[in-house]
């Protein structure tokens, strides 16, 4: 029953980071699209989006770096590393849109 428990929360970690990474990448795409057509507004709302879903999976992987240092080891399987792999996508789509909408409000300046 306990490695039950484990794996449901193990599984709660790994979807949270996921669904987090996942919710910060489609922010920061709205946000270049939404600089694309001019309105900087609503991509900087997006921008701020994408940083409220960064800072809930970070705040997820806090909480299992706590565990670890805790002694209680996470097991890494295909799935952690998936939800990892989300995660820094996430990241690194939303420091290359704050990139793009930049460039975009550059040539409308112009």
């Amino acid at each position: 029953m306990a490695d039950l428990m484990q794996d449901e929360a193990r599984m709660q970690v790994v979807m949270g980071l996921i669904m987090h990474g996942g919710n910060a990448k489609s922010q920061a795409f709205q946000a270049i699209q939404l600089a694309k057509s001019g309105d900087f507004e609503g991509a900087q709302a997006a921008i701020d989006e994408a940083d409220k879903s960064l800072k809930e999976a970070h705040d997820v992987q806090t909480d299992m770096l706590t565990q670890e240092a805790q002694g209680n080891h996470t097991e890494v399987d295909l799935y952690m590393v998936h939800a990892q792999d989300h995660l820094m996508n996430g990241i690194t789509f939303r420091d290359l849109a704050v990139e793009i909408i930049a460039l975009y409000r550059k040539l409308a300046e112009n």
